[in-house]
């Protein structure tokens, strides 16, 4: 197509019969859902390979209003089986989602039942909570769970129903089941059988067949690519461990703090096989977003960062209690309506739990927060000026307002094969869906407004903040303008590090950008971040 790169052009290899010529392809999408697109695709199954490793399987049984579909992935979804209900117009009005928490479960977790009305989602919870809560989305979202293929492959087909020609952009709204956020999707046909997804600034490409059929996806940038074959492939679960290394200098259990609230988190605690008295302890904070305990990402195979910091803090002598956030494998979800202040209480419960633990000593406990959690370990010691002291890695100094326009402008200037115009046209419906997504929801609306630097003046105990040099999601001149406001309010023990070609993930990454992370050759965070650490908190809880 004219003014765009050669590059973005999706090649797809010919299967079987040739495929329909451009203009019957045209006729197909202008009069409605076509015949072919109402016939039974049978079972079939989406294997997903990261750099030539099958890291997972999707069987999807398909019918023309129904797709049902069991996903095993082992980068960070475990277990999921769900059934979509699909309308004559490939949008899907109802679906039904169970969650296992471990492999080889026989009964989920958690199920959810989903309804989309408009711009909102019905959701009613069963399992370990039973509740039902209106989510806030907009018109025609489509479910995704990550990484799912099949539930892509839905969306390229409500796209094609949609009426695109070859070239047209049309944004598409994606609904996250896990997080309950809603993106803009842009889809572009560059060919009668090939289509590219832009999410987040992150490139897909697809070969689909004339019956709406996905072939393959590609995600050049993390080196993850889907393949279809016939019939049911499943592969088995993987359990993840949380436990030591072999031979480790210190013990790993499953505990469960109870909070105030009522609420239960599962996590390990990790404690030295120190003998002569109690030790001192942290507890990390996740990031944004549900994650488990390790703070692990589906798609950089590899990254604990939180098991990396307990295993270096476990030979130094420090214990680590790492928990998981609500609604990650055993922890209570909790209501919908909490915000990074309500997770600073279940931060405070855990520091209570290990103040009353034997072994512990209570007058030495710190905190380690990375991302959100950088901005949450302030609040806990703005509170508590008992704490030997904090840990912010990537700590945000901004707004949630400010942070998310840098990091879309960014995303939108980076998806690729967009013109000056069509990034521009994109750019001017950030603010308006940002405003209706944070009407309904409670988390983005304090995200948005809350300024960390007034908290910051407030805290009293010793800080540590660390900064990479090539972040892209908290800048690095914000490390300083937290630093500077800790100062600013007498807090004479603060010191801020700073890492180069070190991202948002402490990986050893010149350029930083997201979408770059899957492909790194190291997903281990750096051993000079480790070090800087654990040198840190052994000096300030000895």
């Amino acid at each position: 197509m004219p003014g765009r790169p050669l590059a973005y052009r999706v090649r797809c290899p010919r299967m079987g019969a040739a495929r329909p010529a451009l203009a019957l392809v045209a006729l197909m999408v202008a009069t409605g859902p076509s015949a072919i697109f109402a016939q039974e695709s049978g079972t079939y199954t989406f294997r997903m390979n990261l750099g030539g490793q099958t890291m997972g399987t999707e069987v999807v049984r398909r019918s023309p209003v129904r797709v049902e579909v069991d996903l095993v992935s082992r980068l960070g979804s475990g277990r999921v089986h769900y059934v979509l209900t699909v309308a004559p117009d490939g949008r899907v009005p109802a679906m039904w989602v169970a969650m296992y928490a471990a492999a080889g479960d026989t009964a989920p977790a958690q199920s959810i039942d989903l309804r989309f009305e408009d711009d909102s989602v019905v959701a009613t919870l069963s399992g370990r909570t039973s509740k039902t809560e209106r989510l806030a989305t907009e018109p025609g979202a489509m479910p995704y769970i990550n990484p799912s293929a099949a539930m892509l492959e839905q969306l390229l087909r409500r796209a094609r129903d949609l009426g695109s020609s070859i070239g047209q952009v049309d944004t598409v709204p994606l609904f996250a089941v896990q997080g309950g956020s809603t993106t803009p999707v842009m889809v572009t046909w560059t060919g009668a059988d090939s289509a590219t997804l832009a999410i987040a600034g992150v490139e897909m490409r697809a070969c689909v067949s004339a019956g709406g059929d996905l072939e393959s996806l590609a995600v050049p940038a993390q080196n993850l690519r889907f393949e279809r074959v016939d019939g049911a492939h499943p592969m088995q679960p993987e359990k993840v461990d949380y436990g030591p290394p072999e031979g480790a200098p210190y013990t790993a259990e499953d505990v469960t703090v109870r909070t105030p609230a009522g609420l239960d988190l599962t996590g390990t605690l990790t404690v030295p096989d120190t003998a002569g008295g109690p030790v001192p302890a942290v507890v990390t904070i996740t990031g944004s977003g549900a994650e488990d305990r390790d703070e692990r990402i589906p798609l950089v195979r590899g990254y604990r960062p939180f098991w990396q910091i307990a295993d270096t803090l476990g030979r130094r002598g420090i214990a680590t209690l790492r928990l998981d956030d609500r609604g990650v494998n055993g922890s209570s979800p909790g209501p919908n309506s909490a915000t990074s202040a309500d997770y600073a209480d279940d931060i405070r419960a855990a520091v209570a739990w290990l103040r009353k633990r034997p072994g512990i000593d209570g007058r030495r406990i710190g905190l380690v927060g990375h991302s959100e959690g950088g901005l949450i370990a302030p609040m806990v010691a703005a509170t508590d000026s008992s704490l030997a002291g904090i840990v912010l890695m990537a700590g945000p100094a901004s707004t949630g307002r400010r942070i998310l326009d840098y990091q879309n402008r960014g995303s939108i200037e980076r998806a690729p094969g967009l013109s000056p115009a069509e990034r521009d046209s994109v750019l001017a419906t950030v603010p308006g869906r940002l405003a209706a997504m944070a009407e309904k929801s409670a988390w983005l609306r304090f995200f948005l407004d809350y300024d960390p630097l007034p908290t910051a003046r407030r805290v009293r105990v010793p800080v540590l903040v660390l900064q990479g040099e090539t972040d892209h999601q908290v800048t690095p001149e914000q490390a300083d303008t937290l630093a500077a406001a800790f100062r600013e309010g007498g807090d004479a023990d603060v010191t801020l590090k700073e890492f180069p070609d070190t991202d948002h993930l402490f990986l050893a990454d010149p350029s930083g950008v997201p979408s770059g992370y899957a492909t790194l050759p190291s997903h281990s965070v750096r051993p000079e971040v480790l070090g800087a650490i654990a040198d840190w908190l052994a000096e300030h809880l000895k």
